[in-house]
C-alpha cells in the first residue's frame, strides 16, 4: 500500500512507519521538518497546510498527531478536522493513533474510563482533547476511518513481543486486570488493522495479553 504518516516524527508516528516499512509498503512521512522516520520520502509541511494534492494517491493515512500542553490541546480537534477535510471524499483510509480515555466501562456506553474516579486528574486534559477530536470524527460521512485506542497505559520504551489483542470501544483488561500496551506492539496492531481492511468507521481499541 502507499501510506502516508502524518507526524512522522513523533514517537508513535515514527514506529508506525518504522513497521510499514518493514512490512514493505511505500511509505511517506509528513512532518514539519527534517524527516527522522524510517520512510524513504517525505513531505515536509505543517499538517494544518496540507492540500488534498499533498495526499492524494494514498490509500492510507495515519494520523500520530499529538499535542499535550493545554494551549495547544485543541489541536487534536482542530488538527483531525483539517486531515478530514483533505481527505474528504477521497479513497483513502484514515487511520487516527486515538486515546483510551473515553472508552466504554459499561455496556449502556454512559460511563467512559475518564469518568471513573481513579482517572488520573494529570492525563484528564488529553482525554477530553482526544475524545473531543473523535466525537467530531464519528458524525463525519465524507471520510473512511478507523480510530485505534492504545491500553491506558501507553509504553513509549516497551518492548515489540507481538502480544496483543485487538477489542471494540469497551475498556478491556488482559488476565491479571492489567491495560497496557507498547508503542511497538501498537504500531504493529495498526499494520494488522490496516493490511485486514477491517474496522471501517469504527472505534478499536488494542492490549497486550
Amino acid at each position: 500500500m502507499k501510506i502516508a504518516v502524518i507526524c512522522a516524527n513523533g514517537k508513535a508516528g515514527k514506529l508506525i512507519a518504522e513497521e510499514a516499512e518493514r512490512r514493505g509498503h511505500e511509505v511517506t512521512a509528513v512532518v514539519r521538518g527534517k524527516n527522522r522516520s524510517a520512510a524513504k520520502s517525505a513531505i515536509i509541511k505543517d499538517l494544518f497546510d496540507l492540500s488534498k494534492d499533498d495526499l492524494k494517491g494514498f490509500d492510507a493515512v495515519v494520523d500520530a498527531f499529538g499535542a499535550w500542553t493545554p494551549e495547544t490541546l485543541p489541536q487534536h480537534a482542530a488538527s483531525l478536522r483539517k486531515i478530514c477535510d483533505v481527505l474528504s471524499g477521497s479513497s483513502a483510509r484514515l487511520y487516527v493513533v486515538g486515546g483510551a480515555g473515553s472508552l466504554y466501562l459499561d455496556a449502556e456506553h454512559k460511563t467512559r474510563l475518564m469518568d471513573a474516579p481513579e482517572f488520573p486528574a494529570v492525563f484528564m486534559g488529553v482525554a477530553q482533547a482526544t475524545a473531543d477530536a473523535f466525537y467530531e470524527l464519528r458524525e463525519r460521512r465524507d471520510v473512511t476511518w478507523t480510530y485505534l485506542c492504545p491500553a491506558a497505559d501507553f509504553r513509549a520504551e516497551g518492548e515489540r513481543t507481538g502480544k496483543y489483542k485487538i477489542a471494540g470501544e469497551m475498556f478491556t483488561t488482559n488476565a491479571k486486570g492489567e491495560s497496557f500496551i507498547s508503542y511497538a506492539d501498537y504500531a504493529a496492531a495498526m499494520l494488522d488493522v490496516m493490511e485486514s481492511g477491517k474496522y471501517a468507521d469504527e472505534r478499536i481499541s488494542v492490549y497486550t495479553e
